[in-house]
């Protein structure tokens, strides 16, 4: 394995997974509330894990040839990201969300499904992990792909297990009412500047 190619892997995907964004901030929210943290971030992280492969693969290069393909996408990912942030500022209106885990009665399979919705309905995750991270593949020797390639993976998993189980250090704040009212509101407003973003073609 190439070291150097291998920490710019990780170093490059950890820029473009490290930001605020739909992804993170569900995650984050979920690992405040302690719904199911580790079944979400290894959602996340194999999710990512699969379109960093297909990336360093070379399917980046044929989804840049697609315009139609990228705004199918963009708008759908809108339209899911704005359905998201109007149920968050329901459960901020309704206080919804001060409840614990066990009261709001979410399954696994729901949790599970949110997850996996908000990362593959999501094009931001396309463009940084496919298109991106395999435009950078593409210009590197094809012996030196999979070590970028798994430093790219090992970048993703060690941030969404972080973000998931760091989150809990933040429940003492999150014990107050109120607080959980100003997460939703912020989940909501990240979500919409997102989808914003998306329609504007950024």
């Amino acid at each position: 394995m190439q070291s150097a190619v291998f920490f710019q892997g990780l170093a490059i995907s950890a820029g473009l997974i490290v930001a605020i964004g739909a992804q993170n901030a569900f995650v984050l929210a979920q690992g405040v509330r302690g719904v199911h943290r580790l079944q979400i971030a290894v959602a996340c992280a194999s999710s990512d894990a699969l379109l960093i492969a297909l990336g360093v693969g070379g399917a980046g290069a044929l989804i840049a040839q697609q315009p139609q393909l990228l705004a199918l996408a963009r708008w759908g990912g809108a339209a899911f990201l704005l359905v998201y942030a109007l149920l968050a500022l329901r459960r901020a209106w309704h206080g919804e969300s001060m409840h614990l885990p066990e009261a709001n009665n979410q399954t696994v399979w729901r949790a599970l499904a949110a997850t996996l919705a908000v990362t593959w309905l999501n094009p931001h995750v396309y463009l940084d992990t496919v298109v991106l991270l395999g435009g950078v593949a593409a210009n590197l020797p094809a012996q030196d792909r999979l070590s970028f390639g798994l430093g790219a993976m090992l970048a993703s998993w060690l941030w969404f297990f972080a973000l998931a189980y760091g989150a809990r250090l933040l429940a003492p704040l999150f014990a107050r009412p109120n607080s959980w009212r100003v997460l939703d509101v912020g989940v909501a407003t990240v979500m919409l500047l997102v989808a914003w973003q998306l329609v504007q073609g950024r």
